[in-house]
């Protein structure tokens, strides 16, 4: 049975291809075309499930200049040159050399020491030496890479020179590493060594940002106003139900406000609460009182309104590590903490590797007093990051129960607090520009002496009480006159 024509095999598209590079119509016969230098890309299957851009391409379309195309690219045969004769090629051919690692892995490690420049003697000298800083982070890390397997490293290490097969430089550089004991294990440790100050760093930032977000939390006089009159507001709400009378709420209760509607179906509660603040931050930063306010003249009420407005924006710039606290995840931190804690022990396991094989190789000695000087100092620094994480969790209990009371330990997340208030700041930068705008809109009102409501879709009904009034002093001027 004939398959249809979008089912045949990828080789019908492969042969239709050729006749684009001939104009002989497709003649293939007549000369054998020249060989060009490859093009390395993965072939796509063709798919009988769903059409394909393939598909829809035509033989006849594109002619191929192969004399430009063959001038461009073609191999040229190499001829044998005095002055090339002595050069060694980069990467060897396969026939002669790189008999002892896979070919792929023998040119990425040739391309990475090319990347890397570095002498084979720098390096054997560093590992010796046990100098994490004179090879680095990223060299040690590319090391790490080039490790052989146990087959390869036999073969390595057997190696004679009289060998009727030469080595590649990857062969050679990696036979000249494995003659230092445990090589690859130094590397190991010195990668640990290299990473560690920037690792302890990290870990006493993080846990440094966690007790100031504990402290934000704890003394922002903004936002424990904000909890205030979230919980009138609410028990005001809840009058009459058995949610009023509340004497806390979790701060999960901040994210809920926004769904909490008013009649035009847009005012949220949040829009109302960030309003009543703004009047009450503005009164008190103005000398007035809170009360005076409906009494003030549109100018004064506008001002007071704008210095409210820009304390209660400026919360989420107040919490900073509140947020910063927020991305971080407490096992995270504390499986970091137990790693660097762990590399200890395992270079302790290199260094007492080494010295049991103290008759063969001197030079140990060196590797030992490097590593030990090391482990001494980084054992009495992870004991302080490890206080510094036990007095940091401790604090972030303390301010979950201190918002939550007993309900803290429901959670799931330790830092779920810091998280709920993340969120919530992000929800308050919005709806505090929301109502810093209906408050530009109410000053250009107010100037034609007409309020704006708290949501413009009210605006109609004003437009109804501007009409109404425009008639009732008409009516006045005509029976004065």
């Amino acid at each position: 049975m004939e398959l249809p024509s979008n089912m045949q095999p990828i080789e019908k598209n492969e042969r239709s291809t050729e006749g684009f590079s001939s104009d002989t119509g497709g003649n293939n016969e007549e000369t054998p075309k020249a060989k060009l230098k490859t093009l390395h890309w993965d072939k796509v299957r063709a798919s009988s499930d769903r059409e394909m851009v393939w598909d829809q391409l035509k033989s006849s379309s594109f002619k191929l200049d192969e004399e430009m195309i063959e001038t461009l690219f073609v191999v040229k045969t190499p001829t044998p040159n005095p002055k090339e004769m002595t050069r060694r090629p980069v990467l060897p051919s396969q026939s002669q050399e790189n008999r002892v690692l896979d070919p792929k892995k023998s040119q990425n490690i040739a391309i990475l020491l090319r990347a890397l420049n570095v002498t084979v003697e720098e390096v054997c000298e560093a590992l010796l030496e046990g100098n994490a800083d004179a090879l680095g982070t990223e060299l040690l890390e590319s090391l790490l890479k080039m490790s052989p397997s146990k087959e390869e490293e036999r073969k390595l290490k057997e190696y004679k020179d009289d060998s009727p097969f030469k080595l590649g430089p990857a062969e050679k550089f990696l036979k000249a590493v494995l003659d230092i004991p445990f090589a690859f294990k130094r590397v190991d440790a010195m990668l640990y060594i290299s990473n560690f100050d920037s690792e302890v760093d990290y870990l006493k930032k993080s846990f440094e940002t966690l007790e100031a977000a504990c402290e934000e939390l704890r003394s922002n006089r903004m936002f424990l106003k904000l909890l205030e009159a979230v919980l009138k507001t609410g028990n005001r709400m809840n009058v009459g139900t058995n949610r009023g009378d509340a004497h806390a709420f979790k701060l999960d209760t901040l994210l809920k406000l926004v769904d909490v509607k008013g009649a035009d179906g847009k005012t949220t509660l949040l829009h109302f609460v960030v309003q009543e603040i703004i009047r009450s931050e503005g009164a008190r930063l103005s000398g007035g009182d809170q009360d005076q306010q409906s009494t003030m003249n549109a100018d004064a009420d506008a001002k007071c309104r704008k210095l409210g407005l820009q304390v209660v924006s400026n919360l989420s710039s107040e919490l900073i590590n509140v947020k910063k606290a927020a991305a971080m995840d407490s096992e995270v931190l504390h499986s970091e903490v137990l790693k660097l804690s762990k590399g200890i022990g395992n270079i302790a396991e290199v260094v007492r590797s080494i010295e049991a094989v103290r008759l063969k190789d001197k030079s140990i000695e060196r590797f030992s007093e490097s590593m030990r000087r090391f482990m001494k100092m980084a054992e009495e620094e992870i004991i302080r990051l490890q206080a510094l994480e036990s007095v940091a969790m401790s604090l972030v209990k303390e301010i979950t129960e201190y918002f939550h009371g007993n309900s803290a330990r429901e959670e799931a997340h330790p830092f779920r607090i810091f998280m709920v208030v993340r969120d919530f700041l992000m929800v308050l930068d919005r709806v505090c520009k929301e109502v810093g705008m209906i408050n530009e809109r109410t000053i250009v009102s107010s100037a034609h002496k007409f309020p704006v409501p708290v949501n413009p879709n009210l605006q109609p009904a004003i437009s109804r009480l501007t009409t109404r009034w425009q008639h009732s002093s008409s009516d006045e001027d005509s029976s004065s006159a």
